[in-house]
């Protein structure tokens, strides 16, 4: 597990080899995107934010240290446990590209749930 190498890209960038192993981890599919285009290998929906948390955040840059706690707390939720061992085992096969739709690279589900898979 010490190669870990994981990656985040927006659902609206060109997909690369370089990806590896590409998974899109938002509740709904990202808007204008084809899905011939996407190039998505597993999509896990289950590791997504809720509806609930994600309409009360709105990727609203003030709220995001209360997203990241919130959320963290429903990615150790027992709804989730199956889509994170799926990402800890994908994680650990080799170059893991974390695929979302959000416009802001830096206050995202992905950067969250990253940071969490880098964890362990």
């Amino acid at each position: 597990m010490s190669n870990i190498d994981i990656r985040l890209k927006r659902a609206y960038d060109d997909a690369s080899d370089a990806d590896g192993q590409r998974v899109l981890i938002d509740r709904m599919w990202p808007r204008g995107v084809r899905k011939e285009d996407a190039a998505i290998d597993e999509w896990i929906k289950s590791v997504a934010p809720s509806t609930e948390l994600r309409k009360w955040f709105g990727h609203d840059p003030d709220k995001w240290d209360e997203f990241r706690e919130r959320y963290k707390k429903e990615l150790h939720s027992d709804d989730c446990a199956d889509g994170m061992q799926r990402l800890r085992e994908m994680r650990d096969e080799s170059r893991l590209t974390l695929v979302f739709a959000a416009k802001d690279t830096d206050h995202n589900n992905a950067v969250v749930l990253k940071e969490l898979l880098d964890k362990g």
